[in-house]
């Protein structure tokens, strides 16, 4: 019999796990800097009558939960341009709960771009108005609507801990 080295596959690390990994631990203050940005576009797209800029922002989130910053152009200014040059250059919080949000936000902005290249320009609106609150949420305050949800979804099992190991520490105290 020909000898074979046990190998945990979790542990290897592929060209494709490293391509689609998401940061943990993100900086909070490069995260509420894309929710700046991701508020004035939506704001824009709205008040300027231009809703093609849903294009972008959709890109922006589906990229942001693929990959975290890497393929984001918003993504990328807020890490590598703004955030390092503001007083609060780093403040770490765990990824997983900052990558559900940015799922959430995939949603809306999915959602209002289909229904804009589908004619339906009202309800477009309306939903990137209701991704206005959330983004001016953490923007403004720091509040993560879609780390509470993933908070909540964790207290009632429908998350496991294993998915936060972090953050499974921080909301049992």
């Amino acid at each position: 019999m020909e000898w074979a080295p046990t190998v945990d596959v979790s542990t290897v690390t592929t060209p494709t796990r490293s391509l689609f990994s998401f940061p943990n631990p993100v900086n909070d203050v490069a995260a509420r800097t894309v929710a700046t940005g991701v508020l004035a576009m939506a704001v824009a797209a709205i008040a300027l009558r231009q809703p093609w800029l849903t294009i972008p922002l959709a890109f922006g989130f589906v990229a942001r939960v693929a990959s975290g910053p890497r393929f984001s152009p918003l993504g990328q200014l807020a890490t590598k341009v703004v955030a390092p040059r503001l007083p609060d250059r780093a403040k770490f919080v765990p990824g997983p709960p900052k990558r559900f949000a940015q799922a959430i936000g995939a949603a809306f902005t999915v959602s209002a771009l289909v229904l804009w290249l589908t004619g339906h320009v009202f309800a477009a609106d309306a939903t990137l108005g209701v991704l206005i609150v959330p983004a001016t949420l953490e923007a403004a305050f720091g509040y993560c609507v879609g780390c509470k949800l993933f908070a909540l979804g964790m207290r009632i099992g429908l998350v496991p801990d294993s998915v936060c190991e972090e953050c499974a520490n921080i909301w049992a105290r």
